[in-house]
């Protein structure tokens, strides 16, 4: 006979991180028996089996050694899952419980699980299997690994069936609120319903007054997709570090104002990678977890009240379709949000949601540029600064050269241009006036900092943006031989 230990003191034994440790070390005596002897509640013996948690509900992921709980994609530690998971016993190559001095050896549910269900990746991928057998996801897409596996943290909807024809009721609002622009709407929606693992390759912007529900007309598209894969985020939480809502179907940028003048151009550019593709896969960086790589599918969303101060957007967008409602709140009766809301609660989610299924897509170009509304070149010309004009005029009186400098520029300004172009104060936004007038920096590839010698001084030069990038560095350096024979 062996002697008697403590099992506490064998959990830390077997709670070493190094799986081969773990099955090197001593035996470990069930810590069950005795509870089975005194005929203890056959839900406590096996709640690994039977109860709200099981082992099956887990799996190693293997780089932080961590557990994943499969229902609900969260990560919990070894200790966690070896507190509510009986031990498991240790069977060797034919299946047959390992025994020591007679007993039967076993090993903690965290080290069996190591073992026996462990991945090597986990990821976000819409359409895909929980557990995706076979691959790893890289930068730049799948790669195949035979051996590997990858867990799929994506979890599909839960819909209840609806009737189609009954959703006329949500097809009368999205008319009644933006009458011109519907049909985008409603194919948009559906598409993110219907093929969540594919891009639409432009974002869908939702503007007017408060209070005409352009909120309440999505809410049958988040039930649709599924609540879980749907993000609520403001512009700030946006251009922050952490990213998890990249992990959905739609996500919903709200109310996006009051960005400051930097702050409207940095929101657009950071913007570029989330509602196109490529990048086809996006890094995720969230609190207290590794980054791991997920597949830029997600479908994006803005809604705001202002056009003025609103979101920026140049007049080459192509990743942007605008719809704009003239209504106000006064335009609704006092009992239509009440019964409205009420048809969602009583079925009407369900409806509409089945209608979004049944579209037909098949005139609906996923990566197509979105037909320019009138609502966006409003946008548009909302954004473009006096000094936009005044830089176009100036450039004309130069000839629109191939290259320039802002000091040409300056010499050919009013005295309001050239003030602003000589302020340092302003010197960001110079550059977001030049790309607006069709001209953008061209980078210096031989010195360091980036920048050419002209006149004795060290200064950027920019370039027509309708030249290739040979003409662009060429273009500057006629300036610069130029200006050294002068």
């Amino acid at each position: 006979m062996t002697e008697n230990r403590d099992a506490s003191d064998d959990f830390v034994q077997y709670g070493a991180p190094s799986v081969r440790a773990a099955l090197d070390a001593a035996r470990f005596v069930d810590p069950f028996a005795d509870v089975e002897a005194a005929g203890a509640s056959r839900t406590l013996k096996h709640r690994d089996e039977i109860g709200g948690v099981s082992l099956g509900d887990f799996h190693a992921y293997m780089p932080t050694h961590s557990y994943i709980f499969a229902p609900s994609r969260e990560m919990w530690p070894a200790s966690s899952v070896n507190a509510l998971i009986k031990p498991q016993r240790l069977l060797d190559k034919n299946g047959n419980p390992v025994k020591r001095d007679g007993n039967i050896v076993y090993i903690p549910a965290a080290t069996w699980l190591d073992k026996e269900r462990h991945v090597e990746q986990m990821t976000w991928a819409p359409g895909e299997s929980m557990i995706i057998e076979g691959r790893l996801i890289s930068d730049g897409g799948w790669i195949y690994r035979p051996g590997c596996s990858c867990f799929n943290l994506y979890r599909p909807p839960i819909i209840k069936p609806g009737n189609p024809e009954n959703a006329g009721r949500w097809i009368e609002h999205v008319r009644k609120v933006y009458p011109q622009e519907a049909d985008h709407i409603i194919a948009w929606l559906a598409h993110r319903v219907q093929r969540p693992s594919e891009k639409i390759n432009h974002a869908l912007v939702l503007g007017g007054a408060q209070g005409i529900g352009k909120d309440t007309l999505i809410e049958p598209a988040k039930y649709a997709v599924g609540a879980w894969n749907f993000a609520e985020v403001s512009p700030q939480q946006l251009i922050g570090r952490f990213n998890g809502f990249l992990k959905s179907v739609i996500m919903r940028v709200s109310e996006a104002r009051d960005l400051g003048e930097v702050d409207r151009y940095s929101f657009y550019e950071h913007m570029k990678t989330l509602t196109a593709a490529p990048p086809d896969v996006l890094r995720v960086d969230e609190k207290h977890m590794r980054e791991y790589s997920v597949f830029n599918v997600v479908g994006v969303i803005i809604t705001t009240n202002n056009k003025t101060n609103g979101i920026y957007l140049p007049a080459d967008d192509r990743r942007h379709y605008v719809a704009w409602s003239d209504l106000t709140k006064d335009d609704f009766d006092a009992d239509y949000w009440a019964s409205l809301y009420g048809w969602y609660a009583n079925g009407g989610l369900q409806d509409v949601a089945a209608y979004l299924l049944a579209v037909d897509l098949r005139s609906f170009d996923a990566k197509a540029p979105p037909r320019k509304t009138e609502a966006f070149w409003a946008i548009t010309d909302a954004n473009r600064a006096p000094e936009d004009a005044e830089l176009a005029d100036a450039l004309d009186k130069l000839g629109n050269p191939k290259a320039t400098t802002i000091a040409a520029v300056a010499g050919e300004a009013s005295c309001s241009l050239s003030a602003f172009l000589c302020d340092k104060r302003f010197s960001r936004q110079v550059a977001h006036r030049f790309e607006a007038a069709g001209y953008e920096a061209i980078r210096n590839p031989d010195p360091k900092d980036g920048y050419w010698r002209v006149d004795d001084r060290r200064v950027p030069i920019y370039a027509r943006k309708d030249l290739s990038v040979r003409e662009r560095i060429d273009a500057a350096k006629i300036l610069v031989a130029n200006s050294v024979r002068r």
